[in-house]
């Protein structure tokens, strides 16, 4: 059984640089594995070129006899806008170094949950493409 670590290597050499889809089902759970290739395609389509660089990962083991362990990694991400994003027709732009953070829980060698952050502010900066309006929120 792969490490977490190895998990999430492998998610990103893989199939977000690598474009190799046909991996997700391997590295996902069968309940996750359909979004995750459908967002992955999405996101290459908009950015054939697109390249992330791992900056850390950092591994919690599982608890004795959980099988579950959780993943934290940090990475920069850059791409060349050739297809349609959020709406936005190509803009021929590239976004370079986009800071993104991604919390992985794996569970018997495959990832069960995952939530990123990543700085979509920054990347529309880069792309040229207009920041979404302010929200207002009242307590």
């Amino acid at each position: 059984m792969l490490t977490g670590k190895v998990v999430v290597q492998r998610l990103v050499t893989e199939v977000l640089n690598g474009g190799h889809l046909e991996l997700v089902d391997q590295l996902y759970a069968p309940a996750q594995a359909e979004e995750a290739r459908a967002w992955i395609g999405a996101f290459r389509t908009s950015f054939p070129d697109v390249h992330m660089d791992i900056v850390e990962l950092i591994a919690e083991p599982a608890p004795a006899g959980t099988g579950k362990e959780t993943v934290v990694g940090r990475f920069t991400c850059s791409g060349t806008h050739t297809g349609t994003w959020r709406g936005h027709p190509p803009t021929g732009r590239r976004f370079e170094n986009i800071d993104e953070v991604g919390i992985y829980r794996i569970t018997g060698g495959r990832i069960t949950d995952s939530w990123t952050l990543e700085d979509t502010l920054t990347r529309l900066r880069h792309l040229a493409l207009p920041a979404p309006d302010a929200v207002e929120t009242r307590s």
